[in-house]
């Protein structure tokens, strides 16, 4: 007999998850969809994972429940649904429905108290059951049948709560969770709790009392103050949050085990509603046919010669390659779209036409391209230039929405309602089974891409315009498309025999580490192997063990840092890593990107980050760590590729402070960089209450990490952390500094309820950056949103910067038709290479460029250096 597995879902929670996990989404009716989406994503990976014989979704039924007897204000103060979620929720429930699920609500109850009743009753018929929610409440019906998992990040991660898992986790039993909410209090419910604890105190105070009750009734040995007085006070209200924080387990409930048989679904139904919905990816996964719609049919003609009929003054272009690569990739052909035409030319057709060259190359005619830099890059490789884009599918949809970073044609026209090109992944297949279609499939699809960038131009362009984002768009983003193209091209020189001269040294330093690792450990073992170092620093050496994991001591990074005060093994094996990391990840790594012609050609992701930096791949040259000497010197392997040349490297001073004093208009750190003070030593004289010469290095060192911490939107156990203090102290430092610069505090209270208002921040230059999570009842994720309205501003401002500055340095370069060329963008740093005989401009006219790039109420500083390799730039 198969053992029954049931799987409690809890609607609400899910949907909700659903809905903020994924940009806003609509099929061509202008239904929003990214919840039901969300939620299709949740069910698929559920089913797959579990495998259960029965399913439910429990649903509350209404906004009054028996809790509001006993305390009226039960969750009270949250935020109103948003009526692009509500709209969904009929649909979510015809998806359940077609998956063949059964869905109950009961009158007065939450779905809390469905899953609580159906998990005991079921827990007592030792079936096994798992129940899935984004809600924490749900961990107290944990027990040796019932795994509650919690989702975290996404749709699909979740966390596993049993009752081990809590133990470890928390330090008390499922049931005590009743008790943990009764002192604390939840937010998210407007349970009050207790005034003054929260879950740190109220576990210490489960741990030594076990209950609320027991608690009160050892009120006398409870000597902290205010504490106990804020119990007594209070001793009714965690009485009623205790009963609030309850799942009532015998609900009422009219549907039972035999109830939830799971058959399966209803093939049919499903692929009524993915059509109706337009989820073409997953109806391509059920190999269901397609509804192609929005779209007339296109006549597409395939060329054998361009000719001047064929090319207008304004035209889509679509470069397709055969993979991500578009550096090295074969390009497969070549999409052109207008209002009356639609052509694809193959490759060899493109490369040899002396009349599509003149078109491409013209400033005078316009191109909408699909993805400007690959297409300027690819062209390149076909020896022509790519000039006069006047519009970029995918840096437009990343500037309206930057959480949708896809830069593939299908996904970005179905978030826009346009319907009318197959994925990818339908058309060549996906992993191992990616194939080539034949001539005509690939013609077509390669064509209908390019009519699909037509067909938006003026929806997007629209988008821009409503948010006020066409400058950011054609002054920055766009230009700076094929500057980066430009520097892809390039590449940077890289010298193999010294990448591999710095490898013979790491592995001579790493043998010698290892060495001196086994002398101090009394036997030989392998370093890398967790379990087998666990073993070696826990049992025979004796170090306090901190984390445990399933399988053994933990020896992660964090894990080992707490400990290296306690034997000189620990930092070895630290450093034994970071080298080892060095060797592997970069010398190796970085040794097989080299190309034919001796250079890596890095690519510039810029349409991904969502604060609007740059990211670099294939290799990752912004992440060479350059903390370790070691990690420095890899850099010695990038030279110029010219003889006689030289590098030079500029970077922006402190440019996130900079910005923040400009945004925040506080008073201090503005005259201070006027001044020209060491903003660090400045602001511990502020903090600490000294004079300059009183100020130490441990003083700076805080005053260093709280300014950068502010930045990055620090908590007071991020500052602990950094600076090993108690939170308590970092609270404390926290406070002191932002009642030394109002001006930052009073930015920080405006940007979070500026993104409450808007549902969104801005930088300088007007980037976006969407935080539906702003008004969230779930604490942590607010508290990430809060800060994240705080330090994308700074950040995204910075970034903004960096690009523009890269902008106006390509101009005057070939303002003053100078063979200086730019290699790299690494943060806040430009690297060139050039001819010795144009350093001494390149001394003046850089950092003129950059710090005139963008007025701000402080001055803008950088600093530069040159040298024969990347490394002696520093």
């Amino acid at each position: 007999m198969t053992k029954k597995k049931i799987v409690l879902l809890d609607g609400n929670s899910l949907a909700y998850r659903a809905f903020f996990a994924l940009p806003l989404l609509t099929n061509d009716k202008g239904i929003h969809t990214n919840a039901v989406y969300g939620f299709t994503m949740m069910l698929e990976t559920i089913l797959d994972n579990e495998k259960p014989t029965h399913v439910l979704v429990a649903w509350d039924a209404g906004k009054t429940t028996f809790r509001h007897s006993t305390f009226t204000e039960y969750k009270g103060g949250r935020q109103k649904t948003p009526p692009e979620l509500s709209e969904q929720f009929p649909y979510i429930r015809k998806l359940i429905e077609a998956f063949g699920i059964e869905q109950y609500e009961l009158d007065l109850y939450e779905a809390d108290d469905i899953i609580g009743t159906l998990s005991r009753e079921c827990s007592e018929a030792k079936a096994e059951v798992v129940i899935i929610s984004g809600d924490k409440d749900l961990t107290q019906l944990a027990n040796e049948q019932t795994t509650v998992c919690i989702t975290r990040k996404g749709i699909t991660d979740l966390e596993k709560y049993t009752p081990q898992h809590i133990e470890e986790k928390y330090g008390i039993e499922p049931l005590q969770i009743i008790d943990m909410k009764g002192l604390m209090g939840d937010a998210s419910d407007n349970i009050p709790g207790v005034p003054g604890i929260g879950e740190k105190t109220a576990l210490k105070l489960l741990k030594e009392y076990g209950s609320v009750e027991n608690v009160y009734q050892s009120i006398d040995q409870i000597t902290a103050k205010k504490m106990k007085e804020n119990l007594v006070t209070n001793k009714e209200q965690a009485f009623m949050s205790k009963e609030l924080a309850t799942i009532e387990v015998h609900a009422p409930i009219e549907v039972s085990l035999a109830d939830l048989d799971f058959a399966g679904r209803n093939e049919e139904e499903v692929i009524q509603l993915y059509k109706e919905l337009q989820f073409n990816s997953l109806l391509e996964k059920l190999d269901a046919p397609v509804e192609v719609q929005h779209l007339e049919e296109i006549e597409i003609q395939t060329v054998d010669e361009v000719t001047a009929d064929m090319l207008t003054d304004t035209m889509s272009i679509h470069v397709e390659i055969d993979g991500d690569n578009y550096l090295s990739a074969s390009i497969l052909g070549i999409g052109l779209s207008n209002e009356t035409n639609t052509y694809f030319v193959p490759t060899n057709v493109a490369a040899s036409s002396a009349m599509l060259k003149e078109w491409l190359e013209d400033h005078a005619t316009l191109k909408y391209a699909s993805d400007s830099k690959s297409a300027y890059a690819a062209i390149a490789r076909l020896g022509m230039e790519l000039n006069g884009t006047d519009f970029d599918l995918m840096l437009a949809a990343y500037i309206v929405n930057p959480s949708f970073s896809t830069g593939e044609v299908a996904e970005i026209a179905r978030s826009f309602g346009y319907h009318g090109v197959k994925s990818d992944e339908a058309v060549f297949g996906k992993g191992a089974k990616r194939s080539l279609p034949d001539a005509e499939q690939l013609a077509e699809h390669v064509a209908r891409k390019a009519h699909a960038v037509w067909e938006l131009y003026p929806v997007v362009s629209k988008q821009l315009e409503e948010n006020e984002q066409q400058e950011l768009f054609h002054e920055l983003e766009l230009p700076l498309a094929k500057i980066l193209g430009k520097m892809e091209v390039t590449g940077v020189k890289t010298d193999l025999d010294v990448l591999q001269t710095i490898g013979q040294q790491l592995s001579e330093r790493l043998a010698l580490i290892e060495k001196d690792i086994y002398e101090m450990a009394g036997e030989k073992f392998n370093i890398n192997s967790p379990k087998q170092l666990g073993v070696i620093l826990f049992e025979k050496i004796g170090l306090t063990p901190i984390k445990k994991t399933k399988t053994g001591y933990s020896t992660a990074a964090d894990v080992l840092e707490k400990l290296e005060n306690e034997h000189e093994i620990i930092q070895h094996i630290l450093l034994y890593r970071q080298l080892g990391k060095l060797n592997s990840t970069y010398i190796d790594g970085l040794s097989k990107e080299i190309h034919e012609d001796g250079k890596i050609h890095t690519r510039f992701q810029q349409a991904l980050t969502q604060t609007g930096r740059l990211s670099s791949i294939n290799p990752n040259l912004q992440n060479i760590p350059i903390r370790l000497e070691e990690g420095r010197k890899i850099r010695a392997a990038f030279i110029p590729s010219e003889p006689e040349w030289i590098m030079f490297a500029a970077d922006y001073s402190q440019i996130e402070l900079r910005v923040l004093a400009h945004i925040s208009q506080d008073e201090k750190l503005i005259e201070a960089f006027k001044q020209g003070a060491d903003i660090h030593t400045k602001t511990a004289m502020d903090v600490f209450g000294v004079s300059e010469e009183d100020v130490d290095s441990n003083m700076r060192r805080a005053a260093k990490a709280v300014n950068f911490g502010i930045v990055y939107g620090i908590s007071d156990y991020g500052l602990s952390q950094s600076l090993n203090i108690t939170r308590k102290e970092a609270g404390e430092f926290i406070d002191t500094y932002l009642a030394s610069f109002p001006g930052v505090k009073q930015y920080m209270d405006d940007s979070i309820a500026d993104a409450k208002q808007k549902g969104y921040v801005t930088t300088l230059l007007n980037r976006r950056r969407y935080l539906p999570d702003i008004t969230s009842s779930n604490f942590n994720l607010r508290s990430f949103a809060e800060r994240t309205a705080m330090n994308t501003p700074i950040q995204g401002t910075a970034a903004d910067i960096i690009k523009k500055a890269m902008i106006d340095m390509d101009a005057r370069l070939e303002k003053e038709q100078l063979q200086t060329r730019m290699l790299l963008q690494v943060h806040d740093e430009l690297i060139f290479e050039a001819p010795v005989e144009e350093l001494e401009r390149l001394k003046e006219i850089v950092p003129e460029v950059m710090e005139q790039t963008l007025q701000l109420d402080v001055p803008l500083k950088v600093d530069w250096n040159h040298g024969k390799s990347w490394y002696e730039t520093k």
